[in-house]
C-alpha cells in the first residue's frame, strides 16, 4: 500500500527520510524533533547548524524544508520541516500545514528516494487538533502524489495508537 499509518517510534523505521517537525532553529527541541536529534546523534546538531539562517533563529522558515544525513537514524536522510502553531485556524495554518507536506514530498523527489515516514506535523505543542491536521495531510500527500502515487511509499507514523486512529480515519474518509 502506498500510503499508511503505523503506531512506531519514527526513529526506528527503515526508510529514505524520516521528517522531522522541527522548530525554526533546526536546533532539536521537544516531542519528535528531540527525539531525532537523540537518535541521529551529534552529527546531526551539527549539521543543521551548519544550514544557513534566513533570519536571526531560522534556518527553516514555517512551510518550508531543509534536508540533512540521518546520521545513526536507519533512515538516510531527514527531512526536516516547520509546521504552524495553531492560532484558531484563522491565520493560514492550513496552507502551511499543507506547504510542511507537500515541500517534503518535493524534497523527496528531487534525490530521487521512494520511502518517507512523516509524524504528526504540529500536533504536539504547536497546538493544531489533530483530526484537522489529518485531513490537511491526508488532502495535501494525495494531491501531491497524484492518482498512481509516483512510486512514492509514504508511512503516516504515530506515536499514540489514538493518534493512529485519527490519521487512519481521515485516510480511510479521503477522496
Amino acid at each position: 500500500m502506498p500510503m499508511k499509518t503505523v503506531t512506531a517510534d519514527i526513529t526506528e523505521l527503515r526508510v529514505d527520510a524520516i521528517v522531522n517537525a522541527a522548530n525554526p532553529s533546526l536546533l532539536g527541541g521537544g516531542g519528535v524533533d528531540g527525539a531525532i536529534h537523540r537518535a541521529a546523534g551529534p552529527a546531526l546538531l551539527a549539521a543543521c547548524r551548519a544550514l544557513p539562517e534566513s533570519a536571526p533563529g531560522v534556518r527553516c522558515p514555517t512551510g518550508e524544508v531543509r534536508i540533512t544525513p540521518g546520521f545513526a537514524l536507519p533512515a538516510r536522510y531527514v527531512i526536516h520541516t516547520v509546521g504552524p502553531v495553531w492560532h484558531g485556524g484563522g491565520h493560514d495554518e492550513a496552507l502551511l500545514l499543507e506547504r510542511c507536506y507537500r515541500h517534503s514530498l518535493q524534497r523527496l523527489r528531487e534525490h530521487g528516494l521512494r520511502t518517507i515516514a512523516f509524524p504528526a506535523i504540529s500536533c504536539g505543542v504547536y497546538g493544531y487538533p489533530p483530526a484537522q491536521a489529518a485531513t490537511v495531510a491526508i488532502a495535501a500527500l494525495r494531491d501531491e502524489l497524484g492518482d498512481d502515487l509516483g512510486g512514492i511509499e509514504v508511512t503516516l507514523c504515530c506515536f499514540s495508537d489514538a493518534m493512529r486512529e485519527v490519521f487512519q480515519h481521515a485516510l480511510d474518509h479521503s477522496g
